[in-house]
């Protein structure tokens, strides 16, 4: 597989950094083997995976920098971002060069996301709320169902443990940014306890340019946004290898945005709602079954001030799954049953309002001795597109101690939203499902702390929908075209002595195979590096992120300038129970758009002030 289209100076990049890593070798500590679940749906040690999965733990989280989901990601997992201004704006999340609505976004288990825009809710995800994140590359619609085509990103909120452990942090920044959040985990025999509230408010800077299109969007004025979240958890532990358990999270906020023209402030009320209870049990020694029951709603209310307009937005989907786990010789079987329903209400009229997914899925992954594998298999039956069919199988071997290969090949299938569907004037019924098939080669290289993992990939869409001309001049989404994907990805993680370090490298040829074209808003390099040093109650750190040109539009005319950032940070302990965290982002001040005509933030400083009792 030839990757033409990358620059002749990046094309053999990834291997000469991986023809470095025993340079590490020289810090021998062990390395606890981290456990995931997104990859398979049970919990499998990381090195045993035939997938890429960056995991995002709560300490990463704090030394991060950034101020949301989608900042935290493309700092740290290697994927691309793209915002229609600051905090709270509309984002949207690229894995691996593949579309916002080709990733799942999970919560706990749970999809969150919009059914009306069939797109995740990135922006309104507290990042306070997390204690952990697993972000899986590759496909995924097998173990997942539509939408999985570029990967999978699950949010673990904070839960419950044994003792009390209460916790809570202010902020004060840049841009007129404040927040404030409190919460606990607690536990105390069965029953285990969580909660986090929190409040942030931002008085924002102008997001728009003259030249943002359609051009009378601009406004010269403030965007701010303002939310409001509560996240909380309840588990009880009824002996016998059987428990049940509860969460919630709740988000409310405001944001402005510039529609409209000069002088008209437009503001979305924006809510989501994920609640889910589940029963866990143990049936046999070798047999674990799990039932859950979960509801999602997601609402946009949206006012102009001059002229006078409102127009509302909601999806609710309620789910129930049913997935048993059996230990056999050949590792762990996962076999499993899923029912969806999907309804969407509001000022608009939607011909369809709602639609139903029935699924059954089955896999198996397991390792022995310098093997490991997996395969899975899925049926999705959608009421208004049938049934898809979606496979995966990987196999990895460890050809030496520190020396590992994997190698894996999936199928992917995204359905049309509501919106490409149906929405008055730019809804397209005729609409067929996109589907993917992607393969990955990968090695890995590990000692003690020390960890390089270098991926090849191509991705091959077929069916994509595209925004196009239709037969009537207007613009629509129309199945018209084909895309291939193909690259590399590197990276390290690890430690030397009290200095922690990350680095990923990824190389795209994103592309429609139909024009040639580089595919919208992806660019074909991004670089991020971090590292932070400990020394006494000190910690120093900081971020670099390089992120190459991109087009922001599919006839490659209006062209994304590439940008470098550079983020830093220092914690201070300087109390048994209270630390000091000073962060400067954007260090030189890089003027920088992720889309065309929405500005990015500046240069900006904040500092955090946190109380977590030993």
């Amino acid at each position: 597989m030839k990757v033409s289209r990358i620059p002749g100076r990046f094309a053999k990049l990834p291997l000469a950094l991986a023809a470095l890593v025993p340079l590490f070798a020289s810090a021998q500590s062990v390395a606890l083997k981290e456990t995931v679940v997104t990859a398979t749906r049970t919990a499998t040690r990381a090195d045993e995976l035939v997938s890429d999965v960056r995991v995002i733990d709560r300490a990463a989280i704090e030394a991060s920098n950034t101020r949301t989901l989608t900042e935290l990601l493309s700092r740290t997992a290697g994927v691309q971002m793209t915002a229609n201004g600051g905090r709270g704006k509309t984002s949207s999340v690229f894995i691996r060069g593949t579309e916002n609505r080709h990733a799942i976004l999970l919560v706990d288990g749970v999809r969150y996301g919009s059914a009306t825009a069939g797109t995740p809710t990135w922006e309104t995800i507290p990042v306070e709320t997390i204690e952990r994140i697993e972000v899986l590359k590759g496909p995924a619609s097998a173990l997942y169902g539509s939408e999985g085509v570029g990967g999978v990103v699950q949010v673990f909120t904070r839960k419950g443990r044994e003792g009390f452990h209460p916790n809570a942090a202010v902020t004060a920044g840049s841009y007129g940014y404040w927040s404030a959040n409190a919460g606990f985990a607690a536990g105390q025999g069965p029953l285990k306890s969580s909660l986090s509230v929190q409040r942030e408010r931002e008085r924002g800077f102008n997001a728009t340019q003259p030249y943002v299109q359609p051009a009378s969007n601009f406004n010269p004025d403030r965007d701010p946004f303002w939310q409001d979240s509560l996240s909380g958890s309840l588990a009880w532990d009824f002996g016998g290898g059987w428990s049940a358990d509860t969460s919630l999270l709740y988000t409310d906020g405001v944001n402005h945005f510039d529609e409209g023209g000069l002088d008209i402030d437009r503001q979305s009320a924006i809510r989501a709602v994920l609640a889910q209870a589940g029963l866990t049990g143990r049936l046999t020694p070798n047999w674990t079954t799990s039932l859950r029951v979960s509801r999602g709603t997601d609402t946009a209310n949206a006012l102009v001030a001059r002229p006078i307009h409102f127009s509302a937005f909601r999806t609710d989907q309620t789910a129930v799954e049913w997935q048993n786990t059996v230990e056999t010789p050949l590792g762990a079987a996962v076999l499993g049953l899923e029912q969806r329903e999907q309804e969407v209400s509001g000022t608009t009229a939607y011909p369809v309002t709602a639609r139903d997914i029935s699924s059954a899925f089955a896999g198996l992954n397991g390792s022995a001795g310098r093997h490991s594998w997996q395969a899975n298999v899925r049926r999705d039956r959608n009421s208004q597109f049938g049934n898809a069919d979606t496979w995966f199988a990987g196999y990895g071997f460890r050809i030496a101690e520190a020396w590992r290969v994997h190698a894996s090949h999936g199928t992917s299938f995204v359905a049309p939203s509501f919106n490409q569907l149906y929405f008055p004037g730019f809804g397209n019924p005729d609409l067929a499902p996109e589907r993917g098939r992607n393969t990955d080669l990968g090695v890995t290289w590990t000692s003690g702390v020390h960890e390089v993992k270098l991926v090849r990939f191509d991705n091959r869409l077929e069916d994509l929908i595209v925004n196009a001309a239709g037969p009537s001049g207007l613009l629509m989404p129309l199945n018209v075209q084909r895309a291939r994907i193909e690259g590399w990805s590197l990276g390290y993680a690890g430690k030397l002595d009290r200095t922690t370090l990350r680095a990923d490298l990824e190389l795209l040829d994103p592309r429609n195979e139909s024009t040639g074209r580089q595919l919208q808003r992806r660019a074909r390099e991004q670089l991020t590096l971090g590292a932070d040093h400990a020394v006494g109650a000190w910690r120093f750190g900081g971020s670099l992120l390089a992120v190459g040109h991109r087009f922001d539009d599919t006839a490659n005319t209006r062209r994304l300038g590439g940008y470098t950032t550079v983020d830093l940070f220092t914690d201070w302990q300087f109390a048994r129970d209270l630390a000091l965290q000073l962060r400067l982002n954007n260090l030189a001040d890089k003027h920088y758009e992720t889309a065309f005509g929405y500005n990015q933030p500046g240069r900006a400083v904040y500092a955090t002030l946190r109380w977590q009792p030993k």
